[in-house]
């Protein structure tokens, strides 16, 4: 394959909605984008982030650096957990309204990216709150300017419009989608991501590969977002083994990253269905549940469930995964059974029993996936019936795994 010839340690420029750094060293570019933030009046910004992750990888000595050099003020929320919670987002806000910020600079994963997001809505919405955003109480059409500095290889967060907050006292997940929360700019340096645990390096790039599964096979997939699912696919099946056997390997953290952000770009485009519709009750449940463990252990029934609607599309895309399939409708099993194996070749061998999941949590999960806000939009786009009978299956078939003793 051409992957070897790419000089990793160029950065490159993507635009999509965004403006994307991509390449080993990106984080230099935090220089000019806080140049051209001061040229455009932004003389004070909120920096959201997580408890630690910004300070060891080195990404904030760069950020504070520019800071200091272009004479940018900035007041520092580092209290975001993994699943934000709505008044973690709100005291963010407070934080932001009481020094003035007009920009948001969000360092980390998924989690503190989302945060920064309804942050920067609700800086300008002062009379609303994250709850009243993420109950679908009124409809932002502005937010302030948002950075994001991604540290993870997963979510895709850094180049698109969704970003999702529990609403805990409800076990509510839900997901926003918003033209106005694209970030302007994006930083994707794999260096910064060499940290990363086995189970963050495993979890993340399980969470693009969903995401692109969904996106290929909704009611709204186009000939694009096919492409790309097989290309994040690929990628991810090529280079998450070398990422964990060698984690200091700069080449496939690239790759992992570059999957990750086109991942995001399709998403963006084809949207989402099952496997996101149906993690979110199972982390709004279980708030300590790593996103891409959930969506690891319902996506080989999920697939087992669309593959006859999308037989030569699943096949296609994951021939890299599960070589041979013909895409026949009747391949559902084999595919199903092939994800696991290569999910527990990768390391993840959990299923819901294991998480502390039982047959008595389902009805709960089956409603939260029908009546948490934004949930049915997902489930409306499934490619199947996606009905309380269908979604109780693929919950009560995650419970065991398919393949047993590949562990």
């Amino acid at each position: 394959m051409w992957d070897h010839t790419m000089p990793i340690d160029e950065i490159r420029e993507i635009r999509s909605k965004t403006t994307v750094y991509l390449g080993v060293g990106a984080i230099a570019k935090i220089d000019s984008i806080v140049e051209d933030l001061k040229a455009k009046g932004i003389d004070k910004v909120l920096c959201v982030t997580g408890k630690g992750s910004y300070k060891a990888t080195g990404a904030w000595d760069h950020v504070t650096a520019a800071f200091d050099k272009h004479g940018v003020g900035h007041v520092l929320f580092d209290k975001i957990r993994p699943n934000p919670e709505a008044d973690d987002v709100d005291a963010a806000v407070a934080m932001a309204k009481e020094f003035g910020a007009k920009a948001v600079v969000a360092i980390g994963g998924g989690s503190p990216i989302d945060a920064g997001k309804s942050a920067a809505i609700l800086m300008e919405y002062p009379e609303e709150n994250a709850r009243s955003l993420y109950e679908f109480k009124f409809t932002p059409v502005k937010a302030a300017p948002v950075v994001a500095i991604n540290l993870t290889h997963g979510t895709g967060t850094e180049v698109d419009r969704f970003a999702v907050v529990t609403i805990p006292e409800k076990e509510y997940k839900p997901a926003i989608a918003y033209d106005c929360i694209y970030p302007a700019y994006a930083i994707d340096d794999p260096a910064l991501m060499t940290g990363l645990s086995p189970d963050q390096t495993r979890y993340t790039a399980i969470d693009a590969i969903n995401h692109v599964t969904e996106a290929a096979t909704t009611k709204v997939a186009s000939p694009y977002t096919i492409l790309l699912a097989k290309e994040v696919i690929r990628l991810v099946s090529t280079y998450l083994p070398k990422a964990l056997e060698d984690p200091k390997d700069l080449t496939a953290r690239y790759y992992l990253l570059y999957a990750s952000l086109i991942a995001g770009i399709c998403f963006d485009n084809g949207l989402l269905h099952f496997t996101h519709a149906l993690e979110h009750p199972l982390s709004g449940v279980k708030p300590d549940l790593a996103h891409g463990l959930g969506l690891a252990m319902i996506l080989p029934a999920v697939v087992k469930y669309t593959y006859p609607a999308k037989p030569e599309v699943l096949a296609d895309i994951y021939s890299t995964i599960v070589p041979g399939l013909k895409g026949n409708s009747d391949e559902a099993d084999s595919l199903a059974q092939g994800i696991e194996k290569w999910l527990q070749s990768v390391g993840v061998c959990s299923k819901l029993s294991d998480e502390g999941y039982t047959e008595e949590n389902i009805p709960r999960l089956v409603e939260l996936a029908q009546t948490t806000p934004s949930l049915a939009g997902l489930l409306s786009l499934a490619p199947v019936p996606s009905g309380a009978d269908v979604i109780e299956s693929i919950y009560r078939e995650s419970l065991k795994p398919y393949c047993k003793g590949c562990c």
